[in-house]
């Protein structure tokens, strides 16, 4: 054997017998088998083999294992971003003819997709206001196939009674998925929405690894977490067909930053609790929207599923949004937004820089929300920087806006 050939069909193995604190790092697209027989009895659905890259991994496997035991369920397919996991649920779940609901204050590309591909499809959608069950119940048809669920909603932070939606999703037979990715795995249990008083859970779960599970701000990957072997043998096979993967490297970052989550999620969510609370005492916002705080549109319901025994204060994402008084025009706002130094303006959260973000709800909303004050609203997202700097922040730059 010459050796440039040698360097590709080299004889040496490494020992087996290795063990550390982080997961190796398996780069495959091809995967070799050690004979034609197993290459035609290996089965990746059941995480027993390994026959393609896109199919998975020690590395991919490890992370779905580990994130399914996060969200509370007991399987899991990785996505290239948290969008991808919404879409990857719908289209493996819903066909020509079906409807999808979606809360009207949900994450704004689920909305857009079931306007764009999920309509050319043939696949209809009804918004539903997520504070009404009664309006959910109204809407739900014979064709609904699907009922998204977002707890906080995406912005606005109002939390719905999440047990009676699931509830009512049961009783019509319909499927219900949430956007688990505020919660985190951590708030709440999604799949045991009612500890000790019988099981009633959300079907499935999306959850946008992209922010906590990430923590870096460097990473874009999802998860869909079900209990169902049904749902996950339909969509796994979806997900072979589409063939949405995920790189061996962010499957890495991830893992790597799965131990600290929880430390990171309690201090960013102490921290914005801190600054929420001072905010509201702050007469240029003329409303805070936070679940832990009593005024907030749907507090009881974060009440009910996030204050525990074991955790009585609840748990909450390091998010907040404040309704800016009517008096501030859109262009001061924007100069509001314009002044911080240490919120830096750009989408997405959970990493260690805070974010600021200005919203017109009116253009984003189907009908208007008579929970929520007039006044724009300014979405801020908690790093882990010192909450006295960020307060001090919002202070100069509210003198800014104030001009």
């Amino acid at each position: 054997m010459t050796r440039s050939t040698a360097l590709i069909h080299h004889t040496y193995l490494p020992p087996a017998e290795f063990d550390a604190p982080q997961v190796g790092v398996f780069k495959a697209s091809t995967v070799i088998f050690p004979n034609v027989a197993a290459m035609r009895t290996r089965e990746w659905m059941d995480k027993s083999a390994y026959t393609y890259g896109l199919h998975g991994t020690p590395t991919t496997f490890t992370l779905e294992e580990r994130l399914a035991t996060l969200e509370g369920g007991t399987h899991c397919i990785l996505t290239p971003s948290g969008l991808a996991a919404i879409a990857h649920v719908n289209f493996a779940l819903l066909k020509t003819g079906d409807e999808v609901l979606i809360p009207d204050n949900a994450y704004a590309p689920n909305k857009s997709l079931a306007e764009g591909e999920l309509a050319q499809f043939g696949i209809t959608h009804q918004v539903y206001d997520a504070l009404d069950v009664n309006d959910l119940a109204a809407r739900i048809t014979p064709r609904t196939r699907l009922v998204w669920l977002e707890a906080a909603g995406s912005v606005t932070m109002e939390f719905p009674d999440l047990v009676a939606l699931v509830q009512l999703c049961k009783a019509r037979g319909v499927l219900c998925a949430l956007d688990n990715t505020w919660g985190a795995g951590l708030a709440f249990n999604a799949f045991d929405l009612t500890p000790g008083q019988g099981a009633l859970g959300v079907d499935l779960t999306i959850h946008a690894l992209t922010k906590y599970p990430s923590g870096g701000g460097d990473v874009l990957m999802g998860s869909i977490v079900t209990r169902s072997d049904e749902l996950a043998r339909v969509l796994k096979l979806s997900h072979m067909r589409l063939g949405t993967g995920v790189g061996a490297n962010d499957a890495e970052f991830v893992l790597r930053s799965l131990p600290s989550m929880p430390l990171r999620y309690k201090a960013q969510d102490m921290a914005a609790r801190t600054l929420a609370a001072w905010c509201a005492s702050q007469p240029a916002f003329s409303q805070v929207l936070h679940p832990a705080l009593s005024s907030s549109p749907g507090h009881a319901h974060w009440q009910q599923l996030c204050v525990t025994p074991h955790v009585p204060e609840g748990q909450a994402a390091g998010i907040f949004s404040v309704v800016m008084e009517a008096r501030f025009p859109a262009h001061a706002v924007d100069a509001f937004c314009d002044s911080l130094q240490l919120f830096k303006i750009g989408y997405s959260w959970g990493g260690p820089m805070s974010l600021v973000m200005p919203y017109n709800m009116a253009s984003s909303r189907v009908r208007a929300a008579s929970h929520l004050q007039g006044g724009r609203v300014v979405r801020f997202c908690i790093g882990l920087e010192h909450v006295s700097d960020l307060q001090n922040d919002i202070m100069r730059a509210l003198k800014v806006a104030s001009l």
